[in-house]
């Protein structure tokens, strides 16, 4: 697939190579409103890049870069956040346009946005440090440590097949959510939310296909207390973002209302504000709130600074499957200016905030977009394209 830019009046082609992959983190909002088919999902993801025309800087920290990011910011009328960096030290950092409609708040560096899917991330990063201190394995059946789990499917799921979305697991909880909206706030015992919606026949047989569901995450939670012997939000906090000196990122109630948290809206005119109402047991999945910096701050520490072992880094940035997803996100390879570079490529999609967290591991670029009006999670993604090419 390719994108277009344009500098100086010359138009040329970055090659975007894909392979079935999809920008969209389509599971968060439409597995609860319509469970998406796997043709819906390629169908979107193979859609036509419609990348906005702008300048190319010479790099993320280009002296260009604000002239390049307020262009397309104008021209999307764009709301949120962006912010580059490389080797952990920001170049550039903007906030834009309004963020509370109704109070005319205008948008703030340090604001907290829903990052969606991005919290698949921080859960696999607890998985892997798990992993580390020899208390899981990505390969060994999920029985071992849900010895209550059905034995006959249990025996042939794996922890790597539920990170990288191929468990084969059937999804239960989107569409109960749908016929009864009740189960937005629904909270269960991490035990009872794996029977009720994780636990039904397997639909193929695990790592034949990508499925990106629920159900594959609600098992996760459920492992991740149960080998922590704690509940999951106090495990994410000791594994991952205490070590990570993350201090604004995180979830629950209190987070998600706090004065520095921005609404989020399905539409701007007029302004119609979406709900943000998601049951703890899937918060493995979706429901962490953070910023720019904490964000760019965990990408720079994971991927450059040794937060996980050389073996765990491994394991974080091999790809599982053909739509470029590997443990908990994407790594994406992008061909620019005729070279083949590999980033670490999270997105998010929920309730109207959008987010994108991309970091480029040779060079150690970070690009970090927070939105809050609903905008195309692929517009992100180009414009993400458009500062690295």
């Amino acid at each position: 697939m390719d994108a277009m830019d344009a500098s100086n009046g010359r138009v040329r082609r970055i090659a975007l190579r894909r392979r079935r992959s999809s920008g969209d983190d389509a599971m968060i909002d439409a597995a609860i409103t319509a469970p998406m088919s796997r043709r819906s999902f390629l169908a979107a993801s193979g859609a036509a890049l419609l990348l906005t025309a702008l300048p190319r800087p010479a790099s993320a920290a280009a002296k260009n870069a604000p002239a390049i990011i307020d262009a397309w910011a104008k021209a999307n009328a764009f709301q949120g956040v962006v912010l580059l960096a490389r080797d952990g030290k920001v170049a550039y950092a903007q906030p834009f346009g309004i963020v509370d409609v109704e109070a005319q708040r205008p948008a703030k560096i340090d604001d907290l946005y829903g990052i969606a899917s991005i919290s698949k991330w921080f859960t696999t990063l607890a998985i892997l440090r798990l992993v580390e201190q020899r208390k899981l394995d990505l390969d060994r059946p999920i029985t071992a440590w849900l010895p209550d789990y059905r034995a006959d499917t249990g025996a042939r799921i794996n922890l790597r097949r539920l990170l990288s979305n191929s468990s084969g697991l059937t999804e239960q909880y989107g569409p109960a959510a749908k016929a009864d909206p009740s189960l937005m706030t629904l909270e269960l015992p991490a035990a009872e939310a794996v029977r009720r919606f994780a636990s039904a026949d397997l639909a193929f047989e695990p790592g034949a296909k990508f499925d990106y569901i629920f159900a594959n995450w609600i098992v996760v939670y459920a492992i991740v207390e149960a080998v922590a012997g704690m509940p999951f939000v106090d495990a994410i906090r000791t594994l991952v973002l205490d070590p990570l000196e993350l201090r604004h990122t995180g979830t629950g109630p209190a987070i998600a209302t706090a004065p520095t948290t921005v609404p989020s809206y399905r539409t701007l005119s007029p302004p119609e504000r979406r709900t943000y109402d998601r049951p703890g047991f899937i918060a493995a999945a979706v429901g962490y709130f953070s910023n720019a910096q904490d964000l760019m701050q965990a990408a720079h520490r994971v991927y450059d600074k040794g937060f996980l072992s050389p073996a765990s880094l491994h394991q974080l940035n091999t790809v599982e499957m053909p739509e470029e997803y590997a443990l908990g996100g994407r790594v994406k390879t992008l061909t620019l200016r005729g070279q083949r570079r590999t980033y670490a490529w999270e997105t998010g999609n929920t309730a109207g905030y959008r987010s994108l967290l991309a970091h480029r591991l040779d060079t150690h670029e970070t690009v970090v977009i927070l939105n809050n009006s609903s905008m195309s999670q692929r517009q992100l993604d180009e414009f993400a394209i458009a500062t690295q090419s």
